[in-house]
């Protein structure tokens, strides 16, 4: 049997605990350390896990640590990624990947000078309904896709996040915090995208806290927080994407395809699993879909299927094995420039061209997903 990847995490935040709870459901790694600029988050994560506490730059050097999965906040995912790939170690970073195109080609072409790879969040598209998804559409229950919209609306984090702040700055928004979600969904059941275009705007120029110690503290607002793009793929398939922080209510449903033969609705790509249905043409009712796979075991809240380490699994196993991981550094990068174009094509007016492609994942069928469970 081969030895587990050792892991350390830097960055302990709240994502950290999901990712310290959930890893004692899959094989291929173990998280050994933790890391954070502030060591008194370090060591009460620690202690609350059972796992080491270090300096950043202790866990960089630890000889037991192989992997290292960055949780900082997006403007500093380029700069520690770099750092741990510089110090020999595989990353796994947190959605969004990076917040450029050129961040993110730097960072490829130092894993590849030093033999090292790159995975990335979000692995949801992994779940039980959305690898559903792409095994109907790909046995052509729906037909040739030809069109569809995705849906991310709400009013914003200001009324019950304590400290919004970084999601209204450079590198947050609603396309660069919740875009990986849908756009990953979207393109490892499409395929990659060619072109893009867009209409932002920042409705507010300030938020206002309205919960914990800093209620009533206004936030400016640096990033367009209503956001209607268009994404043509190279399958020839066209995507309207709504995303917007500006919305109190809406009966939008939040993904759906069009094909040929019928129209799918997928649940939210935020989630692992959900209702997943389809309407053939010519039948009077949509029919709901569902099978036999491990990421649709409800685990959290008594309804909810979270397995949040699933692509740190398949990574981890992968680098084992030899072979490709699904949240790989091509998809990545694909993703980000996908977002960072709708975001420009905003502030000018253009419709662009991607410069970059990649494969669809390999599909995750109920019993890969087991081989990466213990």
């Amino acid at each position: 049997m081969s030895k587990n990847l050792g892991v350390g995490i830097i960055g302990c935040g709240n994502i950290s605990a999901a990712y310290l709870e959930l890893s004692s459901l899959f094989k291929g790694y173990d998280i050994l350390a933790v890391a954070d600029i502030n060591m008194d988050n370090a060591n009460e994560r620690a202690a609350e896990f059972d796992v080491r506490a270090h300096t950043v730059d202790e866990l960089l050097a630890a000889d037991d640590i192989d992997l290292v999965i960055n949780l900082t906040i997006p403007l500093a995912h380029v700069d520690v990624s770099r750092a741990i790939l510089q110090a020999g170690k595989h990353v796994y970073s947190e959605k969004p990947f990076v917040l450029s195109l050129a961040e993110a080609q730097e960072l490829n072409d130092i894993a590849k000078t030093n033999g090292l790879r790159i995975g990335s969040a979000p692995d949801t598209f992994l779940g039980a309904s959305h690898q559903l998804a792409r095994k109907l559409i790909d046995a052509g229950d729906i037909g040739t896709v030809t069109s569809g919209t995705a849906v991310v609306m709400s009013a914003g984090m200001e009324d019950w996040h304590p400290n919004p702040d970084f999601f209204f700055k450079k590198g947050g928004g609603p396309i660069l915090d919740m875009g990986p979600y849908y756009l990953c969904n979207l393109i490892q059941l499409l395929g990659p995208v060619k072109q893009v275009t867009s209409f932002t705007s920042i409705v507010r120029k300030t938020r206002t806290i309205a919960n914990g110690p800093r209620d009533g503290e206004h936030v400016p607002v640096e990033t367009p927080t209503t956001i209607h793009a268009l994404l043509a793929f190279e399958s020839g398939a066209i995507i309207t994407l709504l995303a917007s922080w500006d919305v109190r209510t809406t009966n939008h449903p939040i993904m759906e395809l069009y094909g040929s033969e019928g129209t799918m609705s997928i649940p939210d790509p935020n989630f692992f699993g959900g209702a997943l249905s389809v309407k053939v043409n010519d039948e009077d009712d949509a029919v709901e879909h569902e099978w036999d796979h491990p990421f649709a075991v409800p685990n959290f809240e008594e309804t909810q299927a979270n397995y949040r380490g699933a692509g740190l699994a398949d990574m981890a196993l992968s680098i084992t094995a030899g072979h490709a991981h699904r949240c790989g550094p091509e998809f990545a990068t694909h993703v980000i420039e996908v977002m960072t174009a709708i975001l420009t094509a905003g502030e000018t007016s253009q419709v662009l061209s991607m410069s970059t492609s990649c494969e669809r994942p390999d599909a995750l069928g109920p019993d890969q997903a087991r081989a990466l469970m213990v």
